[in-house]
């Protein structure tokens, strides 16, 4: 088929269109803004009359698209990365009573705070939840995830949450689509009301059914096409990547890989893999977008005395987004960068957006704040 030129937001967009999803409720914020866009301007998601809904709020977004779940539907949630704060509390209660319908969320994470007050690792909230999460490594694999991730969502029973990042985000690439497949009907499981409902008593048995899972999401992991180890001859250092740090990490090896490398974008995580690298190398070096999340992961799973490398013990910035040039500087290579601003392109603070509910208090209040001299 052929290719479509697709910003990662795009191609999230375009895949669950594609996938059979029957509604996407969303709270705008960059850079997650267009994915609900894209849905709402689609010609196919207007024929079929897909609910495209900018919600109150973040929280309010959550609750709707997990009904459209319960129902048997597929849904899509999006928000930027502090917007799961506000919607935290239905995200951890859909973990504890499951999905029916397959159910997507979207958590678009802004490293480097281009357009944010922090620059939170959301991560952290799905090992918090305990859930699977999926990390791109690319547009095109941005758009199989979220394809592919209907059908484990309803395989496993439990929402899943995709993390992109800004680079990801707002950046294009070449996408092959696949076939258009037709929505759920509508359907409710008959065990429903003891697992949709969490009066302590059903909470207590949703908790442990959510523990047992973890064997599974784990196994899921370890099978994940986008979880993949590449061999390289120099053992004396073994590299772990996630996500989009996979690219910065390819870009300053274009002939092949020297070292092991092991790519990961299915989580929980696959921790056969883990123990392979490991056990192969000498050091490892982890190259992850935000927190260092994999990196405390990694000291606390092996519990042995290989040296691990990030952001941790200083081989990365704590801070900001991975760059090629950061990377290649943690590999010891000499940099020359390419990446710098050019003179020529002047800072500016970002802008509220046309049409957000802020900028009426916003006006206001420096209306007010006229009359009082500083």
């Amino acid at each position: 088929m052929e290719k479509h030129l697709f910003l990662g937001d795009e191609a999230v967009a375009q895949a669950a269109i594609d996938a059979g999803l029957s509604g996407v409720y969303a709270y705008p914020g960059t850079p997650s803004t267009e994915i609900t866009e894209f849905i709402q301007g689609s010609a196919v998601a207007k024929e079929r009359g897909i609910h495209c809904r900018w919600s109150t709020n973040e929280k309010t977004a959550m609750e709707a698209a997990l009904g459209m779940s319960y129902a048997g539907k597929r849904a899509l949630c999006c928000m930027k990365h502090v917007g799961l704060n506000v919607a935290a509390d239905c995200f951890m209660n859909a973990a504890m009573s499951g999905v029916n319908g397959g159910m997507i969320i979207i958590t678009a994470d802004d490293p480097s705070m281009h357009s944010s007050q922090n620059e939170q690792d959301n991560r952290m909230y799905g090992n918090f939840a305990m859930i699977p999460m999926l990390e791109p490594a690319s547009q095109q694999e941005a758009y199989d995830m979220v394809y592919d991730g209907f059908e484990l969502s309803e395989k496993l029973g439990y929402p899943v949450l995709v993390r992109i990042t800004t680079r990801m985000a707002h950046s294009r690439a070449g996408v092959v689509r696949r076939e258009q497949k037709v929505e759920n009907k509508m359907h409710t499981p008959e065990d429903g009301r003891q697992r949709f409902i969490l009066l302590p008593a059903l909470a207590r048995k949703r908790f442990k059914t959510l523990i047992a899972a973890q064997d599974t999401f784990t196994a899921f992991s370890e099978a994940s096409p986008y979880n993949a180890y590449f061999d390289g001859p120099n053992k004396e250092l073994g590299i772990i990547t996630t996500g989009i740090a996979f690219n910065y990490l390819s870009e300053n090896y274009p002939d092949g890989f020297e070292h092991p490398v092991l790519k990961i974008s299915q989580y929980p995580l696959p921790l056969k893999m883990v123990e392979k690298i490991v056990r192969e190398c000498k050091e490892i070096l982890v190259l992850e977008e935000g927190y260092p999340v994999v990196e405390e992961q990694l000291k606390g799973f092996l519990g042995i005395g290989i040296q691990v490398h990030g952001r941790l013990d200083g081989t990365l910035q704590r801070d900001g987004e991975l760059t090629p040039d950061a990377v290649g500087k943690a590999l010891g290579k000499r940099i020359e960068s390419y990446y710098a601003t050019p003179e020529v392109v002047e800072q500016r603070p970002p802008a509220l957006c046309q049409g957000c509910g802020h900028r009426d208090m916003y006006e206001a209040l420096n209306e007010v704040l006229a009359g009082y001299k500083g």
